[in-house]
């Protein structure tokens, strides 16, 4: 099945990913709908319509937190 690959920045203190671009990875296979190898104005039931949950490829790493943990306030602690 074909995937999609999400280049991003990790947030290495809270573990989140934010995708910076997205590619399509190509499967090559004739069954899958998103191919590039499957045949044009194909009906049959049997070719596969979903994609392989995407991959993130981090190319930048951060120390930090994302902006949702920055403006998430702490437990117990208020803003002013």
């Amino acid at each position: 099945m074909c995937r999609n690959i999400m280049d991003g920045r990790y947030f290495s203190t809270c573990g989140h990913f934010t995708s910076m671009a997205t590619r399509l990875q190509d499967c090559f296979s004739p069954t899958c709908v998103f191919s590039g190898r499957h045949p044009l104005g194909c009906k049959d039931r049997r070719c596969c319509n979903m994609m392989t949950p995407p991959a993130q490829n981090p190319i930048r790493i951060s120390p930090g937190k994302c902006a949702a943990c920055l403006e998430t306030p702490i437990f117990g602690m208020q803003k002013i």
